[in-house]
């Protein structure tokens, strides 16, 4: 008192509406290892943020750390957690989710809904969703995927379309990515593999990651 009530009746004055209904008080924010301030001139606003990162990977960034710890911002770390999100979008990716319930007696659903009532523990919940996505590469079940959707969903995670989300902030357009993968094709169907290592690496270096498997060359975007 009086910090949250201010804050509380401002807030319910400016909608008409109640503000929230828990309040909860996260850890410090550092950046790079220093406690974020104006005067140390490492202040920045979550537009600054969103100009350089999607939000789903910020929000990936901050659930993967409990909220009463001090949460060490850094581009590096910001890169981390997309280069970790993407890893379960591609097992989505690879198999398709079926629409399915929670079944909380499931172990590792049981394990989810465990950590997230024991103090809101995220870290715990988000290590659950990797475990299963490593299931799914392994069995490639419809149905562990579409647990691993939902289970997401309820940190606010893993609705986006895979395969928009991994190739968002790609260089290129579809066609001419598309037309370069043909090209690199017909090099390989003509054993021209050093052409089609060429396109490979001109790909990478415009941000393209190409990806060839059994149903053939797929693409996303670097990290």
């Amino acid at each position: 008192f009086p910090h949250h009530e201010n804050e509380i009746a401002q807030s319910e004055g400016a909608l008409g509406h109640a503000f929230v209904n828990v309040w909860m008080h996260n850890g410090f924010l550092n950046v790079d290892n220093e406690k974020m301030s104006k005067s140390l001139g490492n202040f920045f606003t979550i537009r600054d943020v969103l100009k350089a990162f999607d939000a789903e990977t910020v929000r990936f960034f901050i659930v993967r750390s409990h909220y009463r710890s001090s949460l060490n911002y850094s581009d590096v770390h910001l890169n981390d957690a997309k280069g970790a999100l993407k890893r379960l979008y591609t097992a989505l990716q690879a198999v398709p989710p079926a629409d399915v319930q929670i079944d909380w007696a499931d172990p590792l659903a049981a394990r989810f809904k465990a950590a997230m009532d024991e103090d809101f523990g995220t870290p715990e919940a988000v290590s659950v969703l990797f475990e299963l996505a490593s299931e799914v590469n392994r069995s490639g079940s419809a149905e562990r995927s579409g647990l691993l959707k939902s289970l997401g969903a309820l940190l606010g995670l893993l609705q986006t379309d895979p395969t928009a989300y991994l190739q968002a902030g790609a260089g290129l357009d579809e066609a001419a990515i598309q037309v370069q993968i043909q090209a690199r094709a017909d090099a390989k169907k003509a054993k021209n593999f050093a052409e089609a290592d060429r396109i490979r690496n001109d790909l990478l270096a415009q941000g393209i990651v190409l990806k060839d498997s059994a149903a053939g060359t797929t693409w996303e975007a670097a990290q």
